[in-house]
């Protein structure tokens, strides 16, 4: 019984940390990747110019923060399921996702789109956590009908 409540009590712990090193890349997100798009976004990004960006150093920034994200989503997803073929499926839908979207956000800046909210979302799915918000219901969903 105690041991039980011992490893039940440290992967909440685990859980919650994995969580804050997820705020603390939104926290220091100016200091730690290059993107130009932060302040853009945070103005009249809709009648704006596109800002002036360096492609291999925003590919890179992105990229960084993606993945950082997505292994600490990973963590929290081995942590709630315990389950390594889901681990496996996950991280096979996230490098699928990572390679669509950055292929569709290089591709919208390059053709300059007048809908600059299609930027918007696609650059926000490479640098926040979205997807852990999607996979976790869902796996606790589908868990759940496993049962029945």
């Amino acid at each position: 019984m105690q041991a039980k409540t011992i490893d039940t009590a440290q992967k909440w712990l685990t859980f919650a940390i994995l969580v804050m090193l997820l705020l603390a890349v939104r926290m220091f997100e100016q200091q730690l990747f290059y993107d130009p798009f932060l302040d853009y976004f945070k103005n009249d990004y809709l009648s704006g110019p596109v800002p002036a960006y360096d492609a291999a150093e925003l590919f890179f920034g992105l990229g960084c923060r993606y993945w950082l994200n997505t292994f600490l989503s990973l963590g929290i997803i081995f942590v709630l399921f315990r389950d390594v073929a889901l681990l496996k499926f996950t991280t096979v839908l996230y490098l699928t996702f990572f390679i669509v979207l950055i292929f569709a956000f290089f591709t919208l800046l390059y053709f300059q789109s007048q809908n600059n909210f299609l930027i918007f979302y696609t650059r926000r799915f490479l640098i926040q956590p979205l997807f852990l918000l999607l996979f976790v219901p869902a796996f606790f969903y589908q868990k759940r009908i496993a049962k029945k």
